[in-house]
């Protein structure tokens, strides 16, 4: 694997098997990129069926480092039920066993290019606010719907990682797509509140 992300990820994987940290020592240990790298940690488990019982902690956790990237911080804080939520090994060796599925996908897209994109003052804060939206999305109590989000977050954190500018720009438009998406579902709960039940029945 030649992205940065997925050697960090999986090195990340590989430690929380043989000695699990808190999401703060995560944290500390990465600095700044600690932001997108636990970000990606945190949503990755949304690609793949996991364990139950772990989305309100992912998901706000999530939702916390996005809106503090949004207000510009480079120093993240999180607080103390979700900064020392453990990774339990079931759910690490799960993760590490899909990785790989995950970063040979983005290989194919992902390069650092339109570095007056990526290296914008503003694009901190605007991939910040973007995957804050996504998380409350993603955090919807809607059934078989969190890949789709969780997909445009990923994106733009390794966008942000690798510091590819056009990737960055394909995460915006899938923010636009995923709100387009979950505001069709919420018209038609909203105009046919029966219809709904029955297409996820």
């Amino acid at each position: 694997m030649n992205l940065k992300f997925s050697q960090d990820i999986e090195t990340l994987l590989h430690h929380l098997i043989l000695h699990p940290l808190t999401l703060r020592e995560i944290l500390c240990q990465t600095s700044e990129r600690g932001f997108c790298l636990t970000i990606s940690l945190l949503v990755l488990p949304f690609l793949f069926p996991m364990p139950p019982g772990f989305s309100s902690i992912l998901g706000g956790g999530c939702l916390l480092l996005s809106l503090q990237m949004a207000l510009g911080r480079r120093s993240p804080w999180l607080p103390k039920q979700v900064a020392t939520f453990q990774f339990p090994k079931s759910l690490t060796k799960h993760l590490l066993k899909n990785l790989k599925k995950v970063t040979k996908w983005l290989e194919k897209f992902c390069r650092p290019r339109f570095f007056q994109v990526a290296n914008h003052p503003f694009v901190w804060r605007g991939n910040g606010l973007c995957m804050a939206w996504l998380a409350i999305l993603l955090m919807l109590p809607i059934p078989f719907t969190n890949p789709i989000p969780t997909i445009g977050i990923l994106v733009l954190a390794v966008a942000t990682l690798e510091t590819d500018g056009l990737l960055i720009c394909v995460g915006y438009v899938l923010t636009a797509m995923n709100t387009l998406f979950f505001g069709f579902l919420g018209y038609l709960a909203w105009s046919t509140p029966q219809l709904l039940p029955q297409i996820f029945q």
